[in-house]
């Protein structure tokens, strides 16, 4: 009875104990998590359009968006997950010009983005040497 209740108190703590995500792991989701604002702000906007022939590509972009915050999700806190993403937004939106247009933001990640989420343990595996 001893022994049962003993592997059973491991088992409970193992469970319990979430290992903090490590310097890799963080540096990874920074820039999944730029890649989810950037889908969603991209989406948002093709969505804003009312242009019916764009209906598809913002329906791709918010998928790739949520893609990318089901991923992060893998390495962090869902709630640590969802602040950044807010703040990231926000900070994207923030450096937008007055119009709205998207260009900038897609020089800077639509290339990146679909590298990254096509092959996001190259990436990670990047963080992890980068970080060593």
């Amino acid at each position: 009875m001893r022994k049962t209740l003993t592997l059973s108190l491991f088992a409970l703590m193992a469970n319990s104990a979430v290992a903090a995500p490590s310097e890799a792991e963080l540096a990874f989701n920074k820039e999944v998590l730029e890649c989810a604002a950037y889908y969603q702000i991209a989406s948002e906007t093709i969505s804003g359009m009312n242009a019916p022939q764009m209906k598809p590509v913002g329906e791709r972009l918010k998928q790739s968006g949520e893609d990318a915050v089901t991923l992060a999700k893998k390495y962090q806190d869902a709630d640590k997950v969802e602040q950044q993403l807010a703040a990231t937004v926000a900070e994207q939106k923030a450096s937008l010009p007055s119009n709205h247009n998207l260009g900038s933001l897609m020089n800077r990640y639509k290339g990146p983005c679909q590298k990254l989420m096509a092959n996001p343990q190259e990436r990670l595996d990047y963080w992890i040497m980068a970080t060593m």
